[in-house]
Order: structure tokens, then C-alpha cells, then sequence
């Protein structure tokens, strides 16, 4: 097992995102405003000078409601590498709205609101940095009953009680951690010595086999394998695994068709690590999971 913590910038791209996506709706209304993280303590808003929203991040911690268990599997000719899930957080903001007129003030905060309410997930064009290639959706809530964990943060800054609102993204952690298994034994060999033979004559019989997948991995079953070479052929199972007995050392040409009418054909080489025969295209890679 391998551990390889890579750089993270999650939560400083995860405001970055939340100051593009409010500033591209407000300025749609002619509104044109700071935006802060700091704590809204008194030393703070005391140098305010503007209509400014202040969306302080208050809580993190693992999200209940998303939490992937599941290693990923990714299967080679080399091995097999298991990737550790990622951890699922729950980023909670308080926003807050600060004006000299309490209208304002509220007249922002409703507006603050309706944005991010329209948005139960991140959209693209406004996420910066890491938050592009997330491998899942940057789902979020507004406005939700705190949970009894969470703190009030108004009492934990020492500020003035205001009117707020809670807003919380769920976001991807990568562990770093990779778990790296060596080929599947899929040869056999066995020594055979003919009693009637002269002296010292041994035969290698060897059981080889592989697996039949499609292009994103998945198994194949009851497709039809044929080594046209050596006049066999045998049938995968559910799993997409497949074997021949008795088969001589050298290198095979192996066939498969599948029920549906596609081929491919791959090399199985005896002895040796067997064969991965893939079925079709591999997809394309996405940038992030839908």
C-alpha cells in the first residue's frame, strides 16, 4: 500500500467559486458588492465601508448523506490498483449581510438567497481551480434546520447577533492512498512423464485463461473464445473469465465474438499472465462524474 498525499486547495477554490457564482448573479441586477470570508466580529465590521455579504466557514466535517465505501478498482495486465475512497465533506457557510440601512441589508440577503437556491448544485462555468476536475457533483443546500451539533458561530466570535443564512457544498477529499496487487494467476502448469517413454521425458501441460471486458470494464458473459492455433474453444461466464486445459507453451491467437455479433481478439501467451481481451471502444475520460 502506497500512500501519496497530493496538494489540496478545496476549501480556497470552494470561495473562490462561491464569490464568482454571487457576483455573476448580482451584477445581472446592477449590484455591485464585496465579498468577504473573514469572521464578522465587531474589529471587522467596524471597517466596512460598502454593501458587502460575508460567507464565513463555519463547520467541516464528513457529510452523512454522501459517503462513498467502495474501493476503486482499476484491473491491468500488470496488476490491480485499488484506490481508497475519497472523503466526503460538508462545507457549512453562514452568509450574512451588511449595509448601513437595514433594508438594504435585507433587500441583499433576499437576493443572496434566490442565487443560492437556484443552484442545488455548483455549475461549471463558476467553479475555480481543483473544484473543475472534482470527481463528483458539488451538490448543496440552503437555508436548512441546523443540526444540534452545530454551534451558533455568533456566540463563538464574541459578534452581534444577525439575521443569516446556512449554506453548505458537499466535496470530495482523495485520500492518496493506492493499494497495488500483483498479476492474477491465471497459468497452471503441470509435468507429465509417459511410463512408456524413454527416461527423463517430461511434457508441460499448462491451464491458461483471461477475462472478456467491455470498454469501461465491465465483464462479458457467455461470449464464444476460440484458439483457432491449437482447435479450441471454450465459453466465458457471468464473470467474463474464461480457461483452456491442456494447452502446450507458445503464444495463441485467441478469438471472441459475443452474443450481440462483436469480435476482438488479443494474444494469450503459455505460460504466462493470460489475456485481457477488451470488447469495443474505451470511453472517453470525463472530467468529472454526472
Amino acid at each position: 500500500m502506497t500512500t501519496d498525499v497530493p496538494a489540496d486547495t478545496t476549501l480556497v477554490d470552494l470561495d473562490e467559486t462561491l464569490r464568482t457564482l454571487l457576483r455573476r448573479e448580482l451584477a445581472r441586477h446592477g449590484l455591485e458588492v464585496e465579498i468577504a470570508f473573514e469572521g464578522p466580529d465587531k474589529e471587522w465590521s467596524a471597517t466596512l465601508s460598502a454593501p458587502t455579504i460575508n460567507a464565513f466557514l463555519y463547520d467541516l466535517r464528513a457529510s452523512e448523506d454522501h459517503a462513498p465505501v467502495e474501493w476503486d478498482v482499476a484491473k491491468g495486465r500488470n496488476g490491480t490498483h485499488e484506490h481508497r475512497p475519497p472523503l466526503m465533506l460538508e462545507a457549512s457557510y453562514a452568509l450574512s449581510t451588511w449595509a448601513r440601512a437595514i433594508e438594504d441589508e435585507h433587500r441583499l440577503l433576499s437576493q443572496v438567497v434566490a442565487i443560492l437556491y437556484a443552484y442545488p448544485q455548483l455549475p461549471d462555468d463558476a467553479l475555480s481551480g481543483s473544484l473543475v476536475t472534482q470527481p463528483y457533483p458539488l451538490t448543496t443546500k440552503v437555508a436548512q434546520p441546523k443540526a444540534s451539533r452545530k454551534a451558533d458561530f455568533w456566540s463563538s466570535i464574541g459578534g452581534t447577533y444577525k439575521a443569516s443564512v446556512d449554506y453548505s457544498v458537499t466535496l470530495a477529499c482523495e485520500s492518496g492512498t493506492t493499494l497495488e496487487r500483483g498479476p492474477e494467476v491465471r497459468t497452471q502448469t503441470v509435468r507429465v512423464r509417459s511410463i512408456d517413454g524413454p527416461r527423463g521425458t517430461v511434457m508441460e501441460m499448462h491451464r491458461a485463461g483471461g477475462i472478456v471486458r467491455t470498454g469501461d470494464g465491465e465483464p462479458i458473459g457467455n461470449a464464444w473464445i476460440a484458439l483457432p492455433d491449437a482447435g479450441r474453444w471454450t465459453a466465458s461466464g457471468r464473470d467474463g473469465r474464461f480457461r483452456f486445459d491442456r494447452l502446450t507453451a507458445g503464444t495463441y491467437t485467441c478469438l471472441v465474438r459475443t452474443l450481440d455479433g462483436r469480435e476482438a481478439h488479443a494474444e494469450l501467451i503459455v505460460p504466462g499472465h493470460g489475456a485481457d481481451v477488451t470488447v469495443g471502444p474505451e470511453p472517453q475520460r470525463a472530467g468529472r462524474k454526472r
